[in-house]
């Protein structure tokens, strides 16, 4: 993006010297043979992936006595984390899920159209254990998947060399009620669950995050099953006024950028001083920070990080909007107006008290949302994710004659004569003394 594209008023204090396209490695070849080869050669071929980039020959699917052995390794006050912030998403799931509901409506006397909301019957979440075990993620695509109700859901995430997966990860997978847990990781994952090998069922539709391989994957085989969203990396923004604390802001820029060293974190404020003050802060909180998380914050820092001066906060919403980040953080006065006014996001947090690290681990929305401005037509993952909604209908004889005269007339004209004579045979049948006018 750039100061020249929008009308807007804005001043760019700070500019990505990279965007997400910018480093979008050729991975679909890779991919796809590997794809190829699980679908041809199996649960052999998958076990062949399994060694060569996770350094695992262990067992696949976890059985009871190792999720049981794996549980109880993780400490008490871990579990008690892990059944708060169960609780918070599938009680917040369970409210989405009551919004939906069967109905029936009689367009015509006698005729009548319904929906019903059907959950698919196997679910395949993709919980990373890489560089970080997203232990939220398992309690995020799990728990939302069983209160959809789901009939089989698998959990899949990536094991260590000779060891499986993190024992946290296995525990909260199964407190959420995953009814299979997979030590696979990467392209080979996906396979096993959309494949349906090692005993699973095929899956319906594929969820969670992953890296460019796993997102990949879920890209090329969308359509053969469902998926979440296509995912790119991370993204966060801020909108900060002159009230604003600079330090918490920061902070919370600091918290996104370690995501990934391509993950971009914009501000977008009002306040030239406060912008000063966080450009000036970010780099010493980045300094603070562990190794692995320090080298990726400081190249999303200096690579794909924004900072944008607006002249009021119309523009700064514009701007925000135009954006459409993953994650929005308003820190400003009058909360309310920003709710009303924003349109464009995957989730909302509103006010310094609360902040996308919450929503991230433990507050109950979910933390699987569109990026690269996905959220301009798509929202996160939720229950409605994994149910279809399933149209019906019913009619009584004397109720389908205005339906078959007019989708006669309608068919004539488009040209689909074999869907006019489907309506004339039943107006023939149903009222034989009776003479239509059927064409177009």
């Amino acid at each position: 993006m750039n100061s020249t594209a929008s009308p807007i008023a804005r001043e760019y204090l700070k500019q990505a010297a990279l965007t997400a396209a910018s480093d979008a490695a050729d991975v679909r070849n890779t991919v796809q043979s590997i794809l190829d080869e699980i679908e041809t050669g199996g649960e052999e071929a998958a076990r062949r992936y399994a060694e060569k980039f996770d350094k695992y020959s262990g067992n696949i699917v976890l059985t009871r006595d190792e999720i049981d052995a794996a549980s109880a390794r993780v400490s008490p006050k871990l579990k008690s984390d892990i059944a708060f912030a169960h609780d918070n998403v599938r009680r917040f799931a369970e409210a989405q899920k009551s919004s939906m509901a069967d109905l029936d409506m009689a367009v015509l006397p006698g005729y009548t159209l319904g929906q019903k909301c059907v959950p698919c019957n196997a679910a395949g979440c993709y919980v990373p254990g890489g560089r970080y075990s997203h232990v939220a993620s398992a309690i995020m695509t799990v728990t939302t998947a069983k209160v959809a109700g789901v009939s089989h859901i698998v959990a899949c995430s990536p094991p260590r060399p000779d060891a499986g997966i993190n024992d946290a990860i296995a525990y909260a997978a199964d407190l959420c009620g995953a009814d299979s847990i997979l030590a696979m990781g990467g392209v080979q994952g996906i396979a096993a669950m959309t494949f349906g090998l090692f005993g699973l069922p095929k899956s319906d539709i594929l969820v969670g995050p992953g890296n460019q391989f796993v997102a990949e994957a879920k890209r090329i085989l969308y359509g053969r099953v469902g998926i979440d969203m296509f995912a790119g990396p991370t993204d966060s923004l801020i909108l900060a006024d002159t009230n604003a604390d600079a330090e918490i802001v920061a902070v919370d820029l600091v918290s996104q950028a370690e995501h990934g060293y391509n993950s971009p974190v914009w501000l977008v404020t009002d306040s030239r001083e406060l912008a000063q003050k966080v450009m000036d802060r970010v780099p010493e909180l980045i300094a603070d920070l562990p190794e692995t998380n320090r080298v990726n914050a400081e190249a999303a820092w200096r690579d794909y990080a924004e900072v944008i001066l607006c002249a009021d906060r119309e523009a700064m919403a514009a701007t925000s909007d135009e954006y459409a980040p993953e994650h929005l953080s308003v820190q400003a006065d009058d909360l309310d107006w920003w709710l009303d006014r924003l349109t464009c996001y995957g989730s909302l947090f509103l006010g310094e008290e609360t902040t996308v690290s919450y929503g991230d681990k433990a507050a109950g929305t979910n933390h699987v949302l569109p990026t690269s401005r996905a959220a301009n037509y798509s929202g996160g993952l939720s229950v409605h994710k994994f149910m279809k909604v399933i149209t019906w209908q019913r009619a009584s004889r004397d109720a389908s004659r205005p339906v078959a005269e007019a989708t006669a007339r309608i068919s004539r004209l488009e040209g689909m004569e074999g869907h006019a004579r489907a309506a004339d045979i039943r107006l023939g049948k149903y009222f034989p003394d009776t003479t239509f006018d059927l064409e177009a």
